[in-house]
């Protein structure tokens, strides 16, 4: 049982003691992981689906209003006429009836608008000079209305659709921006966490060469043939690179941090305490001379710093045109056509007689409400009008000084889309003079690593021989060290500087076959938006 007992005390240090677990990561993972955590992302997906819904808002500006309206009403009006029409013994003649309206007005692309309206109406009246009683009143127009100066290029309505598209537009831009940025910043912590692991375990086979050489030179000093002086050079050099190993995992660790840090949100995630293991080989890398001048030609329309750019100056651009127009006097062209319908039915209470005789209702009016509309199909009652409305505001200082502020904001707009292209042409400079020199610092770097390990088998050799010290075996394996940190620097430089050359040139999300979807809503944070 004590044997037993004191393996249960000792087995949770054994699992503290125990290193952390491999996960192993390839780039594609890496990617999918960090598009998933990023913040910003989120939310520019989410100003992505407010400028979606503020386009369509804008296009409900030309969907057709309805207007209908419907009333019964009984009213005796104060007559102050001896021709008041009221009945003997009355004040004043009474009405009762009801009138209903239907309206429907809809905006046109060019500015104006067109209405279309119908009424009908009963009414019933005791005035004695009322031919008809009960009456139907029906009408049925159109009327156009369009500007001819202020109005006519854009209004509010078209302002605010094109306004909304362009937002649109930039927000996509917006979120191909962020998703290339997050791209490229995972991308470039992944090959720096290689190389940093790649420099510790040339630091390990550094300490391990140290750690030969000094029993090697111990066995000698053991068999007489070297003395114990002989023995410190190995043994310092063995503790000066182990203090370099330390502080390489050290670099090892951070880096991994980082990446983790762009590829996690929750600090509970497992995969902290785990270990990444970079499944990417750094050198399956290839160079080859980049493009610049189709490189140049194709950034302005690739690059979402342009596009957002080049949306922001045509938005203010419509500003401007909008706040323009507002200084033109408004000029419009009104023309209507309508066609009214009347009948009823000989009004009981007129007074006979009249001076011309017996009221005879004519046969094209008498009836109800389908004979009124009947009139209205014959045309009896048209009415056409066309004109022009004019107004002229005085001074219009307000309109004006908008004007001139809008003129300024998009000069200042045109400005900046100047300098982001001319920032875009800067960056494709340097990424092409940065992915030149990477590779042809890998192939100098290669080749030193070759020569480097033929000087460190030609030393050893001739350590074996007894024709040189442990001193100069010792510089061999630092010399073969360095190499192998430079040629390892080399390659994560050039996968860096292939990073670059994609984000600079506005292809990498293509070349990643990433596709953004960014008119759909970003998923909800587990546990809640906060």
């Amino acid at each position: 049982m004590k044997p037993l007992a004191l393996a249960l005390l000792l087995l949770p240090c054994a699992v503290a003691g125990a290193p952390p677990a491999e996960v192993p990561l390839t780039l594609a993972d890496a990617r999918l992981r960090a598009l998933a955590k990023n913040i910003e992302l989120r939310v520019e997906r989410e100003n992505a689906t407010v400028a979606g819904s503020a386009e369509t808002r804008a296009k409900g500006a030309y969907d057709p209003t309805l207007r209908a309206d419907a009333r019964w009403r009984d009213r005796t009006d104060p007559v102050n006429s001896i021709l008041s029409g009221a009945p003997a013994g009355d004040l004043a003649p009474n009405s009762s009836g009801w009138a209903a309206s239907f309206g429907l007005l809809q905006l046109l692309p060019t500015g104006g608008s067109v209405a279309l309206t119908t009424s009908a109406s009963r009414d019933e009246t005791t005035n004695v000079f009322a031919i008809l009683s009960p009456s139907w009143s029906t009408s049925v127009g159109l009327e156009l209305r369009q500007p001819l100066l202020r109005g006519l290029a854009i209004d509010p309505s078209r302002q605010g659709l094109r306004v909304a598209i362009l937002d649109r537009t930039r927000s996509a831009a917006s979120v191909r921006r962020v998703a290339t940025e997050t791209i490229a910043a995972v991308e470039r912590t992944y090959w720096s966490l290689l190389a940093a692991r790649r420099d510790a375990e040339a630091r390990e086979s550094a300490v391990s060469l140290a750690q030969r050489q000094k029993s090697d030179v111990e066995a000698r000093v053991e068999a007489g043939t070297l003395s114990e002086a002989d023995l410190s050079s190995p043994v310092a050099e063995l503790e000066r690179r182990k203090g370099e190993l330390y502080a390489a995992r050290e670099v090892e660790s951070r880096a991994e941090n980082a990446l983790k840090a762009l590829l996690l949100s929750d600090p509970a995630d497992p995969l902290w305490s785990s270990r990444i293991a970079p499944a990417e080989e750094v050198e399956n890398v290839a160079f080859s001379p980049p493009d610049l001048g189709e490189a140049l030609a194709s950034a302005t329309s690739l690059r979402p710093e342009v596009n957002e750019a080049a949306a922001r100056l045509a938005r203010l651009a419509v500003d401007d045109e909008a706040a323009r127009d507002r200084t033109r006097p408004q000029l419009d062209l009104v023309a209507a056509y309508s066609r009214r319908g009347l009948s009823g039915e000989r009004n009981p209470g007129i007074s006979p007689p009249f001076p011309t005789g017996p009221i005879v209702v004519p046969d094209a009016l008498e009836g109800g409400l389908g004979r009124s509309l009947g009139t209205i199909q014959e045309g009896r009652f048209p009415d056409a009008s066309v004109g022009l409305a004019l107004t002229v505001p005085l001074g219009n200082r307000a309109a004006r000084a908008d004007a001139t502020a809008a003129r300024a904001v998009r000069t200042q707009a045109e400005l900046g889309l100047l300098r982001a292209r001319q920032q875009v042409e800067v960056e494709i400079r340097n990424a092409a003079v940065t992915l030149e020199t990477a590779g042809q610092r890998l192939a100098a770097a290669r080749a030193g690593r070759s020569a480097a390990e033929d000087q460190l088998r030609a030393e050893e050799e001739r350590f074996s021989a007894g024709l040189t010290t442990s001193f100069f075996v010792l510089t061999r394996q630092n010399d073969l060290t360095q190499a192998l940190l430079a040629e390892t620097a080399s390659l994560a430089d050039l996968r860096k500087a292939h990073v670059e050359w994609g984000r600079a040139t506005g292809t990498l999300l293509s070349e990643r076959q990433i596709e953004v979807q960014d008119d759909e809503p970003a998923a909800a944070p587990a546990g809640g938006t906060r």
